[in-house]
């Protein structure tokens, strides 16, 4: 993965994560509303009902025991009924038979008020309550149509139900208004943040009032000294070390220089000799690259890809001892990078190193290729386990067994390409082995 690709992950992260707090603000105040006005209408609507229930049931209670009243005071008449809604009739001994081929349903009503459902002579439905008392010589029904009571409770319905949408809707309006209220302390101690780019904020408790944001910004403020305090102890101890190991290695450098001008010197001694020459090296590029590392600053140079993989392969040529091991050069294309020649070095010569290392006969390929360096090996291959680990910090593959390493050079490479913007990739060869490909963005013209 590009650096850029690294950089720009955590902001949409961010980003995302953002928009989750301020829809969760949001949906919480939609949820409360419509839950609280939803549950304020079910309970207006079971009040409404039972109230108006109570009263319907109580009214017809009194008027058919005053329409019994009416009617043992003049049997012979027809009592008058104060409310108009009701309709009343009494049923004699005589006529009860009767009542069960009128109306059956009456007939089979005990004593009380029932709600009856019913068909007109148009075929639409009606609703309508019948207080029934049955005495040894007279049955009492009195009927209440509920036609219009159930049409106030359509409309009471509606009206509830348009009460639930405008509550809903205001929800929706205040959560937002809430959210980017609350959000926007947030967003500003974020661009602040982002706005210091990779130097250490300013005080930002002192932007922002004593609420949660300000202990954010105060405990930010807080990390950020105690973390530039550690960072600039780690650059002082890294540049320390870097000077005083280049000392020693200059003194080595020298003093194998000035040994290997001597001609009398015989074959055995000046290999060693170079050997040292060569060691001293790497750990100088080595200085070099994990300096660039330690202050996350891009070195420019320019430097042949083709002259370091030579240097690298004569390197590792005196290393391979008595394994049947052959290591070659394929130059494809001339490859310029804009880049110091120790993170070259580096990068490129871990990957020579572990495919020396693993490979215990046959054949070790560095091809340069336009814009790439691939290094093949015929060694055991890996699995695609192993090549996911392959670049994590102390991971050693299942072919390490007894050689020497902790397992840091592919994470050292992996950093360097996060810091210059290259790629690498390892994946199994075509037949066995691996294949190492490291892609270089920025190449000197």
């Amino acid at each position: 993965m590009a650096a850029t690709d690294l950089e720009s992950t955590p902001a949409r992260r961010r980003r995302r994560y953002r928009r989750r707090l301020r829809s969760r603000i949001i949906v919480t105040f939609v949820l409360l509303g419509f839950g609280l006005t939803v549950l304020f209408a079910f309970l207006t609507q079971e009040a409404r009902n039972r109230v108006e229930n109570d009263l319907v049931e109580d009214v017809m209670n009194q008027n058919i025991d005053e329409y019994a009243r009416l009617y043992y005071m003049d049997p012979t008449g027809r009592p008058e009924l104060p409310v108009q809604q009701m309709y009343a009739r009494v049923v004699k001994r005589d006529r009860f038979e009767a009542l069960r081929m009128e109306e059956p349903d009456w007939y089979e009503l005990p004593d009380g008020i029932h709600n009856i459902v019913g068909v007109d002579d148009d075929g639409e439905a009606f609703t309508y309550k019948l207080a029934v008392r049955k005495t040894p010589e007279e049955w009492f029904f009195l009927a209440y149509d509920m036609t219009q009571a159930t049409r106030g409770e359509a409309q009471f319905k509606r009206a509830i139900l348009g009460a639930v949408l405008v509550v809903t809707l205001i929800s929706v309006l205040l959560g937002w208004w809430s959210a980017s209220r609350v959000m926007s302390p947030v967003s500003e101690l974020a661009n602040r943040l982002r706005q210091s780019g990779g130097n250490r904020p300013e005080e930002l408790a002192a932007h922002f009032p004593d609420d949660e944001v300000g202990q954010l910004a105060g405990a930010l403020d807080d990390y950020a000294a105690r973390l530039t305090e550690v960072v600039q102890r780690d650059r002082e101890f890294n540049a320390d070390v870097s000077h005083e190991l280049r000392t020693p290695l200059a003194v080595i450098r020298g003093a194998v220089e000035l040994l290997l001008s001597r001609p009398e010197l015989d074959e055995r001694t000046r290999t060693r000799l170079l050997r040292i020459q060569r060691a001293e090296q790497q750990c100088t590029d080595l200085i070099s690259a994990l300096l660039l590392l330690s202050r996350s600053e891009r070195g420019h140079g320019n430097t042949d890809v083709c002259k370091v993989a030579e240097q690298l392969l004569d390197s590792h040529r005196a290393q391979v001892g008595n394994k049947p091991l052959e290591l070659r050069l394929e130059v494809g294309a001339e490859l310029m990078v804009d880049a110091p020649e120790s993170a070259v070095s580096v990068a490129l010569g871990n990957l020579i190193g572990n495919a020396v290392k693993y490979t215990s006969a046959g054949e070790v390929i560095v091809r340069i290729l336009p814009g790439a360096a691939e290094v093949i090996d015929s060694g055991p291959g890996l699995g695609g386990e192993e090549a996911a680990k392959l670049f994590e910090r102390g991971y050693r593959g299942a072919h390490a067994e007894h050689s020497q390493g902790g397992g840091i050079g592919l994470s050292i490479v992996r950093r360097l390409c996060d810091l210059y913007g290259w790629e690498v990739c390892v994946v199994p060869g075509e037949v066995q082995g691996v294949i190492a490909t490291l892609s270089f963005s920025s190449t000197a013209p």
